[in-house]
């Protein structure tokens, strides 16, 4: 028999809650994937300047679409969660007249930059892939400083990416459409921990 995962506060709890956390805690980033309430870890220099280094690259190689950081998505099946990724790319309006937590259908790619948080392996390498696959996010680029890596996971098919593709910081790497740009990650050696 399998066990049936029941969340224990309902969306608009969450919602309240991370309101409640942002008045009262300086860079408190609540997310709330697959019934879970969980807290991202305040990002590091490094870890701003590789999202300022992206934001970059997108402005020159793809005029028509911004990174915009720290956005709040409605994520999972269902739209039952939300999480705040270190970056979403898409259209410049994509989210003009949303509230904090938007509607993903326009995103083209998520982005999430590994920090100095106990539950990255759960999180980032587990979680968030099959969160925004299973939302419907053509591509998420994890930008992994624990292992040097990049990791550009496509092509989301129910709840995972049926492809994955891992290179070492300083490989050149093609981002699949919709983004469709190549990415040059020898910068990314300079931000590692």
């Amino acid at each position: 028999m399998t066990a049936v995962h029941e969340s224990l506060m309902t969306i608009e709890e969450f919602e309240e809650l991370a309101r409640a956390a942002d008045r009262i805690a300086e860079g408190v980033r609540l997310e709330f994937i697959d019934g879970k309430l969980g807290a991202k870890a305040v990002p590091d220099g490094d870890h701003s300047r590789i999202i300022q280094w992206l934001i970059r690259i997108f402005l020159t190689a793809r005029p028509d679409l911004f990174l915009t950081p720290e956005q709040g998505l409605q994520i999972d099946r269902y739209r039952k969660g939300r999480a705040r990724p270190d970056g979403v790319l898409a259209d410049a309006d994509a989210f003009v007249g949303q509230g904090e937590w938007a509607d993903p259908s326009p995103v083209l790619m998520a982005v999430e930059v590994t920090s100095d948080y106990q539950d990255t392996e759960r999180r980032d390498r587990q979680e968030n892939p099959r969160a925004y696959a299973d939302t419907g996010i053509p591509i998420y680029l994890l930008i992994d400083r624990d292992t040097c890596e990049i990791i550009v996971h496509s092509d989301p098919r129910e709840s995972r990416y049926a492809r994955v593709l891992t290179v070492p910081f300083g490989a050149t790497v093609q981002l699949p459409d919709p983004v469709n740009i190549t990415l040059n990650t020898e910068p990314l050696k300079d931000w590692v921990r």
